[in-house]
């Protein structure tokens, strides 16, 4: 088969690989039938991720169909259409049992495309299936379910329900990338009093407004006068950082009420200051993390009825063979105006939800 890998920094390319095979009882192999590529991929290629070992076929996304499986695998089976999650949970180790995926000590956690073969490829070996693919509706067509592997459950839990969004918060979120657009889509879940998008890019901050935020500020413009007016002065209840670097993490620092939470949910590369010269008095909670997906289950249920603006982060699409293609449309996003490409997307019959005349 064909997948894409990673050679070392600034080395990748789509070339043959070995089919993947059954190793453990609770695996399963998935024929990939469409794939995405996450910011934290663009990461790897850069050197960030230093644990990604050359040769790694790289990707953690992906929607398929089970070709085999192992022999304890008991919730699919071969001809069954999955969505296969980022993180991997073996159900046996302390944090799993928490619903801590994302921290699995029993061999899960973070390790498709990061410590083995990952999704961007033909085929891919799922460990832990029983707990890392979820069977999809009819309803939900691949484009929509592929951004479930992710960026909706990270934005929704590590923004979201970690930054403890209420109804009538003011929400700020810093960077209109994918996650900071899936988090001000799930925010809203929340009933906010208002949401504020923070980004350099002036398409993003149009998306975000799509997306539903009731205001957006240039990053480059003193957003921090414009929170201030909204809020009487008092600050962001809520700050979700979405991009990854020091100053958009000190940027939300600056912005946040006392007592209100910062949601961290960058990939950082490089320290931040954290200046607790000011924050220690403040009551500010801080809080960080990787995705457990526990939501994933809810998540499909809304996107399958339509509850999850999925389709609309869409921008790109591709087969599978241009894949380089898709990584320079999307690691230039700023000219190419990319949120989310997608790979693959063959055709599937949808089931439509509710009468029909």
């Amino acid at each position: 088969m064909k997948g894409y890998v990673f050679h070392g920094p600034g080395q990748s390319a789509w070339e043959e690989v070995p089919d993947p095979a059954v190793k453990e009882p609770d695996d399963a192999i998935v024929r990939v039938e469409a794939v995405t590529i996450c910011g934290t991929d663009l990461h790897i290629l850069k050197g960030d991720v230093p644990e990604v070992r050359p040769g790694t076929v790289l990707g953690h996304e992906a929607v398929g169909e089970i070709v085999e499986t192992g022999g304890d695998v008991r919730t699919v089976r071969p001809g069954d259409r999955v969505l296969v999650s980022c993180v991997s949970a073996c159900g046996r180790c302390g944090y799993c049992r928490e619903g801590m995926y994302g921290q699995c000590r029993g061999g899960g956690g973070w390790i498709l495309g990061h410590r083995v073969d990952g999704t961007q490829a033909e085929y891919v070996r799922v460990p832990y299936a029983d707990l890392s693919v979820y069977p999809l509706p009819g309803a939900l067509a691949d484009e929509d379910a592929v951004l479930l592997s992710d960026i909706f459950p990270t934005a929704y839990e590590v923004g979201v329900l970690n930054g403890r969004v209420r109804p009538g918060d003011t929400v700020v979120v810093v960077g209109a990338g994918p996650v900071g657009l899936a988090a001000i889509a799930t925010a809203r879940l929340f009933a906010p009093e208002r949401i504020v998008a923070v980004d350099l890019a002036a398409s993003r901050l149009q998306a975000a407004k799509e997306f539903g935020a009731e205001a957006v500020a240039d990053a480059s413009e003193a957003p921090e006068q414009l929170i201030a007016d909204l809020t009487g002065g008092l600050g962001a209840d809520v700050a979700i950082e979405a991009v990854g670097v020091p100053e958009t993490f000190e940027l939300c620092t600056r912005v946040v009420r006392p007592g209100g939470h910062i949601a961290n949910v960058g990939v950082h590369a490089a320290p931040a200051t954290l200046h607790l010269e000011d924050l220690w008095i403040r009551n500010v909670t801080i809080t960080t993390g990787l995705v457990d997906t526990h939501s994933t289950p809810a998540l499909l249920r809304m996107a399958a009825a339509g509850r999850l603006p999925t389709r609309r982060m869409v921008t790109h699409t591709f087969p599978l063979d241009r894949m380089q293609e898709a990584y320079d449309v999307f690691g230039n996003a700023a000219e190419t105006g990319a949120l989310k490409v997608v790979l693959g997307v063959p055709q599937h019959e949808v089931v439509p939800v509710g009468p029909t005349v």
